[in-house]
């Protein structure tokens, strides 16, 4: 499902005529397979979040290739790129990145209505997804009016909606709390065996990389294997 080979990237520091190059990425391959969770761990600055912006097309790397889904992403046309990510991806974001102004069914709904969805079918799918993340009972409610743990289970509504077979979670838990955060990570792995749905888990905490099936660890800009999780 994803494939990326040798990718390289780098970011210029200092002022400008006496910049110097710090390599963020240094030849990281990965193969993500078709349903499972995969974590990759580090430290605040050592990649992982670039990693992950290429990966959705966000950045183009300076060199090697990522693949998903067959095609080569740095070879769509920006104008592409949207559409594509639309259709291939759901997006879980550390801050939920709601609209405030919108409530927790108008935030869900909000993908549907780019992609031209007919109301009413467009208002059945919300109900159905809201069901199966147990917020029924707050649709209405505004993101100030919910938990952290509400408000990443409309994040995380959200980015399935679409139908995207992959899920990329950038510090899904980071904003919440112990106990909210075990809920939210029994649910990813619910919706992975369920729905069949790809995770790629972006994070610092070892508990978290724990629900994954396998393991890296991002580490001055190479990737390396670390443990995978045994069917019990």
């Amino acid at each position: 499902m994803i494939t990326i080979s040798e990718l390289q990237h780098h970011f210029k520091i200092g002022k400008k005529g006496n910049e110097r190059l710090v390599p963020v990425l240094k030849g990281v391959t990965l193969e993500v397979g078709n349903g499972e969770i995969v974590a990759i761990l580090g430290k605040s600055g050592s990649g992982k979040s670039t990693l992950l912006h290429i990966l959705a097309g966000f950045m183009s790397p300076e060199a090697g290739s990522v693949l998903v889904n067959g095609q080569e992403t740095s070879a769509l046309k920006e104008s592409e790129q949207a559409s594509f990510r639309l259709a291939n991806f759901g997006f879980i974001f550390q801050n939920f990145q709601l609209m405030p102004g919108l409530s927790a069914f108008e935030n869900v709904e909000l993908p549907l209505k780019i992609l031209g969805m007919d109301e009413a079918d467009r208002k059945k799918k919300v109900q159905q997804m809201l069901g199966k993340v147990g917020l029924q009972e707050v649709s209405g409610h505004y993101p100030n009016e919910l938990s952290g743990g509400q408000q990443q289970r409309v994040s995380i509504a959200r980015a399935l909606i679409t139908d995207a077979p992959i899920i990329l979670a950038d510090e899904p838990t980071g904003s919440l709390d112990s106990e909210t955060e075990k809920e939210i990570l029994l649910l990813i792995q619910s919706l992975n065996k369920k729905l069949g749905l790809t995770f790629v888990i972006i994070t610092h905490d070892e508990e978290v990389a724990a629900v994954a099936d396998r393991q890296y660890h991002l580490h001055d800009g190479e990737l390396v294997k670390g443990e995978q999780r045994h069917a019990v």
